[in-house]
């Protein structure tokens, strides 16, 4: 009987971590919320914001030559960087980190969402390129 609740529990422990694993095909259908403003890959150029080719690990305000408002300069000043942490608060709420900031969107509140997409976007290199 200690077996069979063993078992049970051990395949249950996998399927939540199988899950809990970021779905980067999933991410790429949740980008679609924010393609009226962004684009990403080898051909991105600003649209309402920058491109976000490689923006998981890059410092805040590093595209050049786009407006960015003065929460993300400051936060550049500050040497922050867009890690996966800092994106899933930004991508939860972007008012709660950049209050006066440019970008009109209400945030993803669904956490695997969230990471779908970070995962999404992890595979962007600088240039667009995917890793």
């Amino acid at each position: 009987m200690k077996r069979i609740i063993f078992a049970v529990l051990a395949l249950a422990a996998t399927t939540v971590a199988a899950s809990a694993d970021p779905d980067v095909a999933k991410g790429e259908q949740s980008f679609k919320k924010c393609m009226a403003c962004h684009a990403i890959g080898p051909d991105a150029k600003t649209k309402v914001g920058p491109p976000l080719n490689g923006i998981v690990g890059a410092k805040w305000a590093h595209f050049e030559g786009y407006a960015y408002s003065e929460d993300i300069k400051a936060g550049a000043a500050a040497g922050k960087v867009w890690d996966q942490a800092t994106l899933d608060n930004y991508l939860t709420n972007p008012k709660v980190l950049a209050p006066k900031g440019k970008m009109a969107f209400v945030g993803i509140k669904n956490d695997a969402e969230r990471a779908d997409l970070i995962a999404f976007l992890s595979q962007f290199n600088p240039d667009g390129s995917k890793k």
